[in-house]
């Protein structure tokens, strides 16, 4: 939930009048996964989708990771500015929500270019020698440090990651938190903010996206 969603729903909604129209399939996506899943609120929210579209649009990438499938509202959105020979990398370990991103990811016009895995994401980039071009990773927040670590590796100059939820609610002003998620944002938010080799900025998007460029 975003914070104007929360704190001021009027302004929420003039947000969403005043951006671009959201295409047809991820309308029913986001329908669907209202009816059908128990944590509906876990998908990637309008407006944010839209960010991610641009983003996606400008850079037109060739190799995009996304780690989180969920219902699949961000990797269409991250696969509208795809390179025609480019393709996206989706990771999830919910085996028994598969059906629903697997069922939008044919009826769209990238299912050539989307690669759905259930995968553990560490075991993943543990493995590949890959680069990216852009990352969105908005999984399990107990490992946002550690992808972070396991991500810089695979990426170039100019690569962009964006990392989904990073100001927890306001939780991340916590002084001493007892949540192990609590703990973990505050410390990816620490060691990006110290990393010479990116520049970033957190957006005060939703729930909070920090923005990194590989320089």
């Amino acid at each position: 939930m975003s914070f104007f969603e929360e704190k001021n729903p009027e302004m929420d909604r003039y947000l969403e009048t005043h951006a671009s129209s959201e295409p047809e399939i991820l309308k029913k996506l986001r329908r669907e996964t209202y009816q059908k899943t128990t944590q509906p609120h876990m998908i990637s929210g309008y407006q944010q989708g839209r960010l991610l579209t641009i983003v996606s649009q400008m850079l037109q990438p060739k190799n995009v990771l996304e780690i989180g499938t969920f219902t699949g509202y961000a990797t269409l959105c991250l696969t509208s500015g795809l390179a025609k020979d480019g393709k996206i990398t989706t990771l999830d370990v919910n085996e028994d929500l598969a059906y629903l991103p697997k069922k939008y990811f044919e009826e769209s016009e990238y299912a050539a270019q989307i690669d759905f895995k259930l995968q553990d994401a560490k075991e993943f980039l543990k493995e590949t020698d890959q680069i990216f071009d852009l990352v969105f990773i908005d999984a399990d927040k107990e490992n946002y440090a550690e992808y972070f670590r396991l991500i810089k590796p695979r990426t170039q100059s100019g690569s962009v990651v964006l990392f989904d939820n990073v100001l927890w609610y306001g939780k991340i002003l916590e002084e001493n938190p007892k949540q192990k998620s609590t703990q973990v944002i505050q410390e990816l938010n620490d060691l990006i903010a110290k990393d010479d080799d990116f520049e970033n900025l957190i957006l005060p998007l939703r729930d909070g996206v920090n923005f990194l460029r590989r320089k």
